[in-house]
């Protein structure tokens, strides 16, 4: 059954790790007959949430118009939301940051968003596994709050320098999770 997937990345690195592992999986996803969206945010104009609770009153997601309200619909109609990103300072970066903060005005607004997958891929220049928790457990907390079902991750420690995911099998992890999807 084909799906609607709508990829969202969070490096401002074309052609970087986190972004090599994107297009494996968007590669294999279409393969497969999926519909796939991709917006890179740190090409975007997206600024962070104002709190100001008035989602949705002049028709968009955002009262402050930016390129959010670009994303917002497709996230509505998407069947997988696919978060993909490098590891900032032991944490999600602040180019995808606003995006996932966002997402508040599908629910302050009463969009029906319950029952999407969700994707993390991600990666990070330290060897160490548990760097990638700093943006690990802050998407499954909000698929969960969202109720969205975790349908994988892939999370791959090690790598900085453009090339480096080469090293690994993160890109053929990501296209295999499209598989699953």
């Amino acid at each position: 059954m084909s799906k609607k997937i709508v990829v969202i990345t969070g490096s401002p690195r074309r052609g970087g790790n986190s972004f090599a592992m994107t297009d494996a999986f968007i590669e294999a996803a279409e393969a497969k007959g999926h519909k796939v969206t991709r917006f890179d945010a740190a090409m975007m104009n997206i600024g962070g949430c104002h709190a100001c609770e008035t989602c949705y009153k002049t028709g968009k997601a955002c009262s402050f118009d930016d390129d959010f309200n670009m994303i917002a619909p497709v996230i509505l109609e998407a069947d997988v939301v696919v978060f993909t990103m490098p590891v900032y300072w032991y944490s999600i970066p602040s180019q995808i940051k606003g995006v996932i903060d966002r997402i508040y005005s599908l629910v302050v607004g009463g969009k029906d968003i319950a029952g999407k997958e969700c994707v993390l891929i991600a990666c990070c220049e330290e060897e160490d596994k548990t760097v990638l928790d700093g943006v690990r457990i802050p998407i499954e907390r909000t698929a969960a709050l969202n109720k969205w079902k975790m349908a994988g991750e892939v999370l791959i420690p090690g790598v900085l320098n453009i090339g480096d995911i080469n090293r690994t099998d993160g890109c053929a992890q990501a296209a295999a999770l499209a598989e699953k999807i």
